[in-house]
């Protein structure tokens, strides 16, 4: 069976017997737990902080040079950061 989302995707929706078998699998896994009220008050949203935190600086930089970087594809502010590094031996 399909139903249809408020987007328009057609989802399906596993018969009794799939989702017997998934339930199976799932209680076969030793690595699944229920998340409980107790699991969730200790969770936190997104990604965990990091040990050493990056700070956030404005640096005006020439237009053909941020045209290079941004060239190079996605990621070019760690692009920036990595020359920066090497540039400074660290």
């Amino acid at each position: 069976m399909y139903l249809k989302s408020k987007s328009g995707l057609m989802l399906k929706v596993p018969t009794p017997e799939e989702e017997a078998a998934i339930n199976a699998a799932i209680a076969a896994d030793p690595d699944t737990m229920e998340l409980d009220e107790e699991w969730a008050k200790g969770a936190r949203r997104g990604r965990p902080p990091l040990e050493s935190p990056k700070k956030t600086v404005a640096i005006r930089l020439s237009q053909d040079v941020i045209a290079a970087l941004k060239a190079t594809g996605k990621g070019w502010h760690t692009r920036v950061e990595k020359i920066l590094r090497a540039e400074m031996g660290l």
